[in-house]
């Protein structure tokens, strides 16, 4: 054999040294940890489609608050479901709606854990849509558009009630054209000018979504997000849509899902310079679950894996469901 013969294995050969040079490190402050919250009392009710993620109403959600703020989790996403919904979704900006009420209460437990507040209506319509509906029959059947500038207006008033309630980053999911140029500006004019952006930059009308429909109860009642969401084959779209929230003032770009689109975190870490987040959604968390319930996987060898090359794909920040268990796992 010719000299010199290159011994890449000199690298791996222990613990110790494969620890000292890797490349891409898993942290606790890279994780957010999502919470549904729900009216009514006394109600922990576990998620079907999700083992180990729970509905909290108020009066349990500190000892889930607990828990995450005692592993040095330092943000959670709060989702919430209402008492009721309407055809638009004003239960979204309630002063005492929802996600106000369970913002207030954590910032008065803990006012240094990061809440960042989903900005969308889907949760709080009666048709299950992110915007407002225009409503009419075809052939017998219930169709609608969505309205894009109508539903700005809302989102505004979302965005602002949630900041008003004590929110550190807003995070609108929404994928209206100019969302963030809107919400931007509605929280400057009421004082909010320091509160952050976490644009849903690039949010791909993907099947991954099927248990978080469960969860936060937003199937639509008719029809598809195709119209507003991304369609999944699309790759170069992807980058007139981040570089549309850079250009209106977002502050992070969110990439959603993350698992099928590696690819497009690059593009977007390689293009812009701004906080890159990935959101690794409810269906790739339960079926991660699902295949280690059944014994055909380590789940704790596949999340650290998974969530790994997340980060080596670009990410700065992981939204998952797998936060608590992830955390207990780097703590040892």
């Amino acid at each position: 054999m010719s000299f010199p013969m290159v011994r890449h294995r000199r690298l791996r050969q222990s613990a110790g040294m494969r620890n000292m040079v890797r490349e891409t490190v898993l942290n606790v402050n890279d994780l957010i940890m999502p919470i549904f919250v729900t009216y009514g009392e006394n109600i922990k009710n576990e998620i079907s489609s999700m083992p180990g993620v729970y509905h909290f109403s108020l009066d349990r959600l500190k000892e889930e608050v607990d828990e995450i703020a005692s592993l040095g989790i330092p943000a959670v996403l709060l989702f919430g479901i209402p008492e009721t919904k309407d055809s638009i979704g004003s239960s979204a900006f309630a002063e005492d709606g929802i996600v106000q009420e369970a913002t207030r209460l954590i910032k008065s437990w803990y006012p240094d854990l990061l809440v960042v507040a989903d900005t969308c209506l889907c949760e709080f319509t009666d048709h299950g849509h992110c915007g407002m509906v225009h409503t009419y029959e075809r052939d017998g059947h219930v169709c609608g558009d969505v309205m894009n500038d109508e539903s700005l207006e809302l989102l505004v008033k979302t965005a602002v009630s949630q900041a008003k309630a004590g929110a550190d980053i807003i995070a609108p999911s929404n994928m209206m054209d100019g969302f963030v140029q809107a919400i931007r500006a509605g929280l400057d004019e009421n004082g909010f000018e320091h509160i952050p952006i976490m644009s849903y930059s690039v949010k791909y009308a993907s099947a991954f979504y099927g248990p978080f429909r469960e969860a936060a109860d937003s199937a639509p009642q008719f029809g598809d997000r195709k119209t507003y969401q991304m369609d999944p084959a699309n790759a170069r779209e992807a980058l007139r849509e981040a570089e549309s929230d850079v250009l209106e003032g977002a502050d992070m770009l969110m990439v959603k899902p993350s698992l099928s689109y590696m690819d497009i975190m690059r593009t977007l870490k390689d293009q812009f310079d701004l906080p890159l987040v990935a959101y690794n959604v409810s269906g790739e968390y339960s079926m991660v679950k699902a295949a280690a319930i059944q014994g055909w996987i380590d789940e704790k060898a596949v999340v650290q894996e998974m969530l790994t090359s997340m980060k080596r794909a670009g990410a700065d920040i992981i939204i998952t469901y797998f936060a608590k268990d992830v955390a207990r796992w780097i703590k040892g």
